[in-house]
């Protein structure tokens, strides 16, 4: 899943050591240099493939193609967890890239940590250029950490909820589908009696993020120090899932392949509803259209009211460089993000229009008239909330997804005592 990402907190600690006692820290990096041509080279590290991909290396060459002063390099480094690993041992070795794809909830641990460089002077010295008001507000939850800024939003996400409009028509169901968990559970329940898989998943805590929202609770304290995922508001998507997994009404999937397993299935017209990031609209468009089925996008239904997390990366820069590396590399980050590349990104992948100055343009509201499937993100992003930046959130994801796993397919675990257990461990990683 595009959203995914995984860091050690012992393993960045080990980069931290290695980095303060094996490199000078002072000058360019070996992957970032001045090229035989008298350009200054900047290694740009990527995530994802795909469609992704593509619009991410089309934008480095219109880069490159734009002035001949500076040559970025980019080069993909596998998903989040793949990069995020690769970027702390190149660190420790004193070659890190220029700038990279950083996953939101990751600014934390890597900002706190002097991996990256502080982006709130430069920002306010190029606020004409910049005009970081101009991101739309629900994205910038994740940017600022200590009241600092460190990352500007590139390629965001939110999941959204896919149907497929032609199965709903088949069953007789309303095609405008479901918009609250009642309704999803009747929608599940027709669809079912249909013979039909209503909902195939990967148990996933950016999809849990969404649901404890809209239940009107946090995952963890506003501080990072404390897990609030047991309380009644963070057990209410457990047991909601455990009871659609009992009933047939959502078919989970488990294991390395889950996230894989799940699009088959709404790929193949085995399940009608898949949750996804809005990354995936355009590839779902083009699934659609090759399988001959209708399909639409919307809100992720709601519980007490709408929620939803944001995801995706950040451009950021890496601590280290010279001032004329950084320089050149905050140069490639605000062309990256600019009102005329945030559109076409938009309508190459799915990912959202950053700026509001994007999503207002005659061009994506004309867009919009043809393919409404790419608005809803952006019209979600009211209800949009961030996700916990604590030091230790990878490692308490990692026991989050344990115990959700455990309540939701194992017929005698309470949901309650799983989260209960679940948070006793949250707690430990948190404090330290």
């Amino acid at each position: 899943m595009l959203k995914k990402k995984s860091l050690s907190i012992l393993a960045l600690s080990s980069v931290i050591m290695l980095s303060a006692c094996g490199s000078n820290g002072t000058g360019g990096t070996a992957t970032n240099s001045t090229a035989a041509t008298g350009k200054i080279v900047i290694k740009y590290w990527t995530a994802n493939g795909g469609k992704i991909e593509e619009a991410k290396q089309n934008l480095v060459k219109k880069f490159n193609e734009s002035q001949n002063r500076i040559e970025v390099q980019a080069a993909n480094q596998g998903n989040y967890d793949d990069l995020h690993a690769k970027v702390q041992a190149a660190y420790a070795a004193g070659n890190a890239p220029g700038v990279f794809d950083l996953e939101i909830s990751s600014t934390g641990i890597f900002s706190r940590s002097g991996m990256l460089v502080d982006l709130t002077p430069l920002a306010a010295r190029d606020e004409a250029e910049l005009n970081i008001k101009d991101f739309n507000p629900g994205l910038m939850g994740n940017a600022y950490v200590d009241g600092k800024l460190y990352g500007i939003p590139f390629m965001r996400s939110t999941p959204i909820f896919y149907k497929n409009v032609t199965m709903l028509k088949e069953a007789g169901l309303d095609p405008a589908g479901p918009k609250t968990w009642t309704e999803l559970e009747q929608y599940s329940q027709v669809l079912k009696s249909k013979g039909k898989t209503p909902t195939t998943m990967a148990i996933g805590v950016w999809e849990y993020e969404a649901l404890v929202a809209q239940s009107g609770g946090k995952v963890l304290a506003e501080d990072g120090k404390k897990a609030l995922f047991n309380s009644p508001e963070g057990v209410a998507p457990v047991e909601f899932w455990k009871k659609m997994s009992n009933d047939g009404l959502i078919k989970f999937v488990v294991g390395k392949t889950a996230g894989a397993d799940a699009d088959k299935d709404w790929t193949n017209q085995i399940s009608a509803f898949k949750i996804g990031s809005t990354a995936g609209v355009a590839a779902a468009m083009e699934i659609s259209k090759g399988n001959n089925f209708e399909m639409a996008t919307d809100f992720m239904p709601a519980n007490k009211n709408y929620g939803v997390p944001t995801g995706g990366c950040h451009l950021v820069i890496t601590s280290k460089l010279s001032e004329k590396e950084k320089e050149a590399t905050w140069e490639f980050i605000k062309f990256m993000t600019t009102k005329e590349n945030t559109i076409y990104q938009h309508k190459y992948v799915g990912y959202l229009p950053n700026r509001l100055s994007a999503l207002q343009s005659e061009e994506l509201q004309t867009y919009y008239k043809e393919f409404p499937q790419y608005k809803v993100a952006s019209d979600q992003l009211k209800y949009a909330v961030p996700r916990p930046n604590a030091n230790a959130y990878s490692e308490v994801s990692k026991v989050l997804i344990d115990a959700m796993t455990k309540a939701i397919l194992e017929p005698n675990v309470k949901a309650q005592d799983s989260m209960n257990e679940a948070a006793e461990k949250a707690n430990k990683l948190l404090s330290k």
